[in-house]
């Protein structure tokens, strides 16, 4: 126990000695980062929503490809009540937060189109979903054209703190009985405005882990545990060195070995 506790503490002390051993040099905060999703896998949020794909014609506008949504029903109300959507979980790599989203997008009448983005994250438990973000412009402008959301609510989204879940409602004035007929939305493209996290933000991250180490503290019985020594005891604070580390002994390769006899 005591030669885990001494080597922990040396990789401690190691961090800290990295951390103040390099001159870190400020950054100023990147601007948003472009970082497309595959545009391609969105459900349905209902069966009033059609959703297809066809890589010969879209026939919307030119006919470049894309994900092309028609619906059944006027309007921008689900079946049953809700919204109208289609929906799709997203994978953000990570040391990065989202701060919007941009949509590419061409319609065949500006009296159908996408009325609302939302960026929601799920709850721990799993049993709700918050939403950082929800833009409800009407995205009537026929195109074909890119649109960037508004920022979330409060600050960048952080997705270490749990899935998220990006929409688009959807508001049809002429419905479609099949894909021959009713207006249709196409989708180009979908991207995610993404800040990466600066030298600033690790050079913090780092500073936290020092404070947590040299602060932390946690109880142990003396010796094993028992008769005289079964004693409660609290270590004290961690002793983070500021001399510099021993020099590394490079290793020839030679292992000395014991033999053991057998009883």
């Amino acid at each position: 126990m005591k030669k885990t506790t001494k080597k922990i503490l040396s990789i401690a002390a190691g961090v800290a000695l990295l951390s103040s051993s390099f001159a870190f040099v400020p950054v100023p905060a990147h601007a948003d980062e472009t970082m497309w999703i595959n545009h391609l896998d969105f459900l349905a949020g209902d069966p009033s929503v059609i959703i297809s794909f066809n890589a010969v014609d879209s026939g919307v506008g030119g006919g470049l490809s894309g994900l092309l949504i028609n619906s059944t029903t006027v309007g921008e109300d689900a079946d049953g009540g809700g919204n109208k959507v289609i929906e799709k979980g997203l994978l953000v790599p990570p040391g990065n937060l989202v701060n919007g989203v941009r949509i590419c997008y061409e319609l065949t009448s500006e009296d159908s189109y996408i009325s609302q983005i939302r960026l929601a994250q799920v709850q721990d438990p799993p049993d709700s979903a918050l939403i950082l973000l929800d833009d409800g412009t009407d995205l009537t402008g026929q195109g074909p054209i890119c649109v960037d959301s508004t920022a979330p609510f409060s600050e960048p989204i952080d997705p270490v703190a749990g899935s998220l879940r990006l929409s688009f409602r959807v508001n049809f004035t002429t419905p479609a009985d099949d894909l021959s007929n009713g207006d249709t939305i196409v989708i180009r493209g979908v991207a995610l405005n993404v800040i990466p996290e600066t030298i600033d933000d690790i050079q913090q991250q780092i500073d936290d882990l020092e404070d947590v180490i040299e602060n932390h503290a946690h109880e142990y019985l003396t010796g094993r545990g028992k008769g005289h020594n079964n004693t409660l005891a609290t270590s004290g604070p961690a002793i983070i060195s500021s001399e510099p580390m021993p020099a590394m002994v490079p290793f020839n390769g030679k292992i000395k070995t014991k033999k053991i006899k057998n009883n």
